[in-house]
């Protein structure tokens, strides 16, 4: 998690955009950035957010 953005709020949009424009699942994204889902679901969790697999996205 350290290349990602530490503002959970710049966080969601760069995660919402990955999500939309290059990965099917957040699993996916994990695995290709190398990031443990659980730490990124909590990072985004302080700031509100939990993700909505039907939509794939963060809201």
């Amino acid at each position: 998690m350290d290349n990602l953005p530490k503002d959970p709020n710049i966080l969601l949009s760069y995660i919402n955009t990955k999500l939309r424009d290059d990965y099917t699942s957040l699993d996916a994204l994990c695995d290709d950035l190398g990031v443990n889902r659980a730490d990124l679901e909590a990072a985004l969790a302080r700031g509100g957010f939990t993700y909505q697999p039907e939509t794939n996205r963060f809201a």
